[in-house]
């Protein structure tokens, strides 16, 4: 598929159908290990989906139980993790990066000869001099990134429709790798799938998530939020005017036609002011990009997120820096406008 001159490798439903995934996979049992932000909607797609799948968590967990929840029945579809990746042929390592190291050397010794090792993100093989993530050469290797929240690949799959996924191979053993993961991406329920390696997700993915997915996004929030409110705006028109007109009116609009589209739609005030000012804001934000992409490169911020991560107290200090964004004022104005919404006072 050409994408602006530049030619790719891209997989449709119709090329590679649901009928054709099932058939690569017959002989395979499938072990999602993790119930956390992948692993429910990968799992119960695939299930949904026809394919031999079991799940592997800890017992008497909080994700144990909502698996459970989910309709996986212990001892027949849910084991401990040990226990399902002894019975997989292919195993689905969903768990975070931090809890990938401490789990490898319990999962390595069931990594077998002709099986497959599945990842959704490439931190662990990018990064392995840091995470210890060291695969056998007699196994496959492969990922499949939703772009997107497992939660979002769930609902898209309820509703009928498919989440985009990018697909890699790191290692092919078997020469089965590309049927095996691209009938894993069809069986998860991506609507397409797009190539790239092991090492591309990983700095695009660490570079969406601290720039305009969540990081970035935040602070252009807090900053025109912080102007407003220092000129006399109230909380909710500020917010209104920062987050709400922005997530429940454009960016559905922008997703579905572009931005160029979203241009020439708006009024004619809106549309010159967008047009004279895109290019300071990408002058200005542009250089914190490059330092932030260097930083990825470079292995910084994946070294940070390991040593964060794996501290004891990790989960308390990442409680007080999630409290200090909700109790923040704009998010505070955003938890009572959300309650305005028309859908949430139906009758």
């Amino acid at each position: 598929m050409n994408f602006g001159g530049v030619v790719e490798n891209v997989i449709t439903r119709e090329e590679f159908p649901l009928e054709k995934a099932r058939e690569v996979l017959k002989d395979e049992t499938i072990a999602v290990i993790g119930y956390g932000v992948q692993g429910p909607g990968q799992s119960l797609n695939l299930r949904d989906n026809g394919f031999n799948v079991i799940v592997g968590q800890r017992k008497n967990s909080k994700s144990w139980d909502k698996a459970v929840a989910d309709g996986w029945v212990p001892g027949e579809t849910l084991f401990e993790i040990e226990e399902a990746c002894k019975r997989a042929t292919i195993i689905q390592y969903l768990l975070s990066d931090a809890a990938q190291i401490e789990m490898w050397p319990k999962i390595k010794k069931y990594l077998t000869p002709g099986k497959a090792l599945y990842f959704s993100h490439g931190f662990g093989i990018t990064y392995k001099e840091r995470t210890g993530i060291i695969p056998p050469a007699d196994i496959d290797v492969i990922l499949i990134a939703p772009k997107g929240s497992g939660t979002s690949l769930r609902r898209l799959f309820l509703e009928g429709r498919g989440l985009n996924s990018s697909y890699a191979i790191f290692q092919d053993a078997t020469g089965k790798a590309w049927d095996r993961v691209i009938a894993l991406g069809i069986g998860i329920g991506s609507g397409y799938l797009f190539e790239t390696d092991f090492k591309r997700e990983v700095y695009s993915d660490l570079t969406g998530e601290r720039g305009t997915l969540m990081g970035a996004i935040q602070g252009i929030f807090a900053a025109q939020y912080q102007v407003l409110r220092e000129n006399g705006h109230t909380p909710s028109e500020a917010f209104n005017e920062t987050i709400e007109e922005l997530t429940q009116s454009l960016m559905p609009l922008v997703g579905e036609n572009g931005m160029d589209w979203m241009y020439a739609n708006c009024s004619t005030t809106a549309q010159r002011g967008a047009l004279d000012w895109w290019k300071p804001f990408r002058d200005a934000t542009l250089p914190v990009f490059k330092k932030l992409y260097a930083e990825v490169a470079a292995g910084n911020e994946a070294q940070r997120s390991i040593d964060t991560n794996s501290k004891p107290d990790y989960r308390a200090g990442l409680d007080q820096e999630l409290k200090e964004l909700r109790e923040s004022e704009m998010w505070q104005a955003g938890e009572a406008v959300r309650a305005l919404r028309p859908e949430r006072n139906k009758k």
